[in-house]
């Protein structure tokens, strides 16, 4: 707990930290509503989740859009975090891989509503999609670099081929709630796996 001034104010390091805290809490909680009900869900519905009011949100991002792509960027950051760590806590560099990728596909469903949230800034669309190349095609090439130097996958996938293909498999949830990317993404992952050794 922060300690009071004499004055009994809060020192603005605390405010701060609090304020980073919040936001974080925030972007968490739209993160998961967005993957379960998509970017036009109920703001209501991320506050309850967070545990605090509407006004804190829109003081936090005044627009949905603001919110959106806030949320973009934090999935983004927490994908391309992930990475090294998952290769240093899995058992192995493949199931690291399919951590890592199962991290991407929350991140995925998420983004398709990106578009439509931003519909007159194309430019704010393309600036975002660099930032997201940027960021994780070398984080899941480190991935597969280091599964196939184990012996469990075939070498020659590129990093943006894995990356586009899973894409495409998250696209069709979009149109249908009942179909899950996962099973497909599951079987595309399997067929990169090389056969036990004899």
């Amino acid at each position: 707990m922060p300690t009071a001034s004499p004055s009994g104010e809060v020192p603005a390091r605390s405010k701060r930290a609090d304020a980073l805290r919040n936001r974080q809490t925030l972007l968490d909680a739209a993160a998961a509503v967005f993957v379960t009900s998509g970017v036009d869900a109920p703001i209501r519905e991320i506050a309850a989740r967070a545990g605090v009011g509407m006004g804190t949100i829109y003081r936090h991002f005044p627009t949905r859009a603001d919110l959106v792509v806030a949320v973009y960027r934090h999935q983004v950051e927490a994908c391309a975090e992930a990475g090294p760590s998952l290769l240093a806590a899995a058992d192995s560099p493949f199931a690291a891989l399919r951590q890592w990728v199962d991290l991407f596909v929350d991140f995925l469903v998420t983004k398709h509503g990106l578009a439509n949230a931003l519909q007159s800034d194309s430019s704010g669309f393309e600036a975002l999609h660099t930032y997201f190349l940027d960021r994780l095609v070398p984080v899941c090439a480190d991935l597969l670099d280091a599964a196939v130097d184990a012996g469990a996958i075939r070498p020659g996938t590129r990093a943006d081929e894995l990356m586009r293909g899973i894409g495409n498999l998250c696209i069709g949830r979009d149109s249908d709630p009942r179909y899950d990317p996962r099973r497909l993404v599951e079987l595309l992952l399997r067929g990169l796996r090389l056969p036990p050794s004899p």
